[in-house]
């Protein structure tokens, strides 16, 4: 039976009064960080005090008694850490396994964009990740794919306008629009990107933007759109002309896309308190081995950024930008989240609380229950390749195709002119999208500068962001091996050599996620990274994540599609 509203607010005045109580010390506090030295991020300095929290939430600073008392003398405690714009998908493990990879680094709360599932399974996509994060330790908060397909030039496998995603607009945990990637269609007044960005206004909701390089007139279009911020500045001007018209940035420091040092000069009195922190992409052994938003602030305050307007980054700023307004402080009303660190110097973060209950201390996860997810949203995520069997005859081409030339350490590429065949010698590559939603037989064959494989081929079927199935290859026989195994094993990473897998990585769950464990998936992923470094994949080139980013069109400059090679700068196919 439901509850009455008068049940309600009775349930929620007895709370109210319980906080109230331990708040104005009449009642002993649920637990109290003794002899605390906080981040204030209201007067930015650092206070010492009692931090009492009742009912999950801080209620009070000073002098107080409580059932559970940890004494914090010397210790550094923070509020909780927030990603403001990440695709869970990128970690390549269910939500479950994300949330046990970053509460120990002190993420509380991520904004996630379900883009990638979305783009496979559509709505039922973006239902299914709502289910697999509910009540998590880690609170997921989401912003609406905007653009599935990502342009009118991707074959995703749905295709949402304004109403497939209208009624998400009312779930709790849905904060906005996320990244306008269409920024073409936005700024030329396209019916539909245009109805998206209205429909979020009229749910009083956040847009996020995703607008490189744009300038000028084109990008005073962008922003008087309704796009209220952007996370992909690699260049201080870009995010600076953005921040003069009313932006927020996201500086972005993940695995594909490293932004952090070039934007250095924003963590400062005049841009700062515009600026938060996001990964947008990040894979497990990043994740494992140096952290999340932890590692971004850590590396801010080695590059000379001050401690406190670093944290402030971190957590307060993302929590002010989305509304979300009991987190990101450490005041009363506000959520318990604490972490709770050594000193700025080495930042180690020793515990970990989620609304005042220990989730994290040294680095181990308490255990909690994993979310239910609908048995048949379950199925339906495990079934979602429809192609043919290939062969190396569908990626044989003998006309000219453009050549996408790799950037080190960036997703953005050069045009490397023309080929008409593959030279290993000179790095040129054969390089292939094939469309895996809807059995089109539609491949797209273009060429590859920079990756740097002597031998053998590269598939996966994380190909941003429609996911169709990406490959690279010396050869076309063994482009076909590798394409027909990712499909084989209903998704996931493959690194062919000598008429066999020389390493794989299963994604079942939408060819994007796997269902095993953090490390188990990380350490297949590192042996198929070693494995395609063996095979000639240059040294600086993440294999499988840069390579995904090759078919994202909007990006400049060259990108390969499910019908080509696509100049973004341009707008033509080459």
């Amino acid at each position: 039976m439901a509850e009455s509203y008068a049940g309600k607010i009775n349930r929620k005045l007895i709370k109210k009064r319980r906080v109230i109580a331990a708040a104005a010390g009449r009642e002993k506090a649920d637990l109290v960080l003794k002899n605390a030295t906080y981040v204030n991020v209201f007067s930015n300095e650092l206070c010492t005090a009692d931090i009492a929290v009742a009912e999950g939430l801080i209620v009070g600073m000073g002098r107080y008694q409580g059932e559970e008392e940890v004494d914090l003398r010397g210790k550094i405690v923070l509020p909780g850490f927030l990603d403001a714009h990440i695709h869970l998908e990128s970690s390549l493990v269910s939500p479950k396994e994300f949330v046990k990879a970053v509460l120990p680094h002190g993420t509380t709360t991520v904004i996630t964009d379900p883009h990638e599932i979305a783009n496979v399974m559509g709505t039922d996509g973006i239902e299914y990740m709502l289910q697999a994060t509910e009540g998590l330790p880690v609170d997921v908060r989401f912003m609406l794919p905007s653009c599935v397909p990502a342009t009118p030039l991707d074959e995703s496998g749905a295709n949402l306008d304004y109403r497939a995603i209208d009624s998400f607009y009312d779930h709790p945990r849905v904060q906005g629009l996320a990244e306008m990637m269409n920024f073409v269609g936005a700024i030329a007044g396209d019916d539909q990107v245009v109805e998206k960005i209205v429909a979020a206004q009229a749910h009083h909701k956040k847009i996020d933007g995703h607008a490189p390089d744009l300038r000028g007139n084109d990008l005073n279009a962008y922003v008087a759109a309704g796009v209220y911020s952007d996370h992909e500045c690699h260049d201080v001007n870009d995010a600076i002309a953005k921040l003069e018209r009313g932006q927020f940035i996201m500086i972005r420091e993940g695995t594909a896309a490293r932004n952090l040092e070039a934007l250095m000069p924003l963590l400062c009195d005049k841009y700062a308190e515009r600026c938060m922190f996001c990964t947008d992409d990040k894979h497990p052994n990043d994740l494992l081995e140096k952290g999340h938003i932890d590692y971004i602030i850590r590396k801010a305050i080695s590059l000379g950024a001050d401690p406190i307007t670093a944290v402030k980054v971190a957590c307060h700023n993302a929590a002010r930008y989305f509304l979300l307004n009991n987190r990101g402080a450490i005041a009363p009303g506000y959520l318990a989240d604490f972490v709770v660190i050594d000193d700025f110097r080495s930042f180690c973060i020793e515990k970990v609380y989620k609304k005042g209950v220990l989730m994290s201390e040294n680095g181990s996860v308490r255990d909690f229950p994993e979310p239910q997810v609908d048995p048949y949203l379950t199925k339906r995520a495990h079934d979602t390749f429809h192609v043919s069997h290939l062969t190396a005859q569908d990626f044989t081409e003998t006309r000219p195709r453009g050549i996408l030339g790799m950037v080190a350490g960036e997703i953005t590429t050069t045009d490397a002119g023309y080929s008409d065949r593959i030279d290993v010698e000179r790095d040129i590559l054969k390089i292939a999208v094939v469309e895996r939603h809807k059995n089109t037989h539609h491949i797209g064959i273009g060429f590859l500068q920079g990756y740097g494989l002597t031998s053998g081929a590269v598939a996966t079927s994380i190909s941003h962001d429609s996911h169709n199935i990406i490959v690279v290859g010396t050869n076309e026989a063994d482009m076909a091996a590798a394409a027909n195994r990712v499909v084989e094993l209903n998704g996931g990473i493959v690194v062919w050599d000598g008429g066999a897998p020389a390493a794989e990585v299963p994604l079942a769950i939408a060819g994007i996620m796997s269902d095993e464990p953090l490390e188990q998936v990380n350490q297949r992923l590192e042996d198929a990274k070693e494995k395609a470094h063996a095979l000639g994949v240059s040294s600086g080139v993440d294999p499988f994540m840069t390579l995904s980013f090759m078919a994202l069109p909007v990006i400049p400059s060259l990108r390969i599609t499910t019908r080509g090679v696509f100049d973004v700068t341009q707008q033509k196919y080459v």
